[in-house]
């Protein structure tokens, strides 16, 4: 027998050995299926319908979306996902889109240092008394970004983009309003 076979059949042993002296774990209680419940406690079952993920897109109503970006703006959703977005036509403002974004995890220090990276221009804002970030793309007066701390945890941020050559009102008036909007019902 060679050395290696030795040390192989050595280690299978010392596995072995760990194994049958219960190296394993009992935990009490009973086993459910993924996303069961025992329904004592007063707890209610748990959602496994899905149909509650994308509620933030829904936080600002639609008519509430089309004041804060201009008079008479016709409002239609146009992506749910990661982001929401929105398309914006009709109205004194032209046409263009709205972008909703909540990052769970994200920060402000986060947020400018990205926008430093792309090189876009960032100013530290107030919005209902919270420190914010307002932030254009360079050479682009047609669009504009606002984040605010959530009301529980991480970032949220609306971006303006009406098309260019549009007649508008300032973008970042719109994404501002869009951001006190959202604060004010996450209260």
């Amino acid at each position: 027998m060679t050395h290696r076979s030795r040390v192989a059949i050595v280690l299978t042993a010392a596995a072995l050995t760990a194994a049958l002296a219960g190296c394993g774990k009992t935990v009490p209680g009973t086993a459910l299926p993924a996303g069961g419940t025992t329904g004592t406690g007063g707890k209610s079952p748990i959602n496994t319908n899905f149909d509650k993920l994308l509620r933030e897109c829904t936080v600002v109503a639609i008519d509430d979306i089309g004041k804060a970006v201009g008079d008479n703006m016709y409002v239609s959703p146009s992506f749910n996902g990661a982001v929401c977005m929105w398309e914006l036509t009709g109205g004194s403002a032209g046409s263009g889109m709205v972008t909703l974004n909540w990052y769970e995890q994200g920060s402000l220090a986060n947020e400018k240092q990205n926008n430093d990276r792309l090189k876009y221009v960032s100013n530290d804002i107030t919005v209902q008394g919270r420190r914010s970030v307002e932030t254009r793309r360079p050479n682009d007066p047609d669009s504009c970004g606002v984040s605010a701390p959530a009301a529980d945890t991480g970032i949220v941020g609306w971006w303006v983009n009406y098309r260019s050559g549009s007649q508008h009102a300032d973008p970042c008036d719109a994404a501002r309003k869009l951001v006190e909007l959202t604060l004010n019902l996450a209260r």
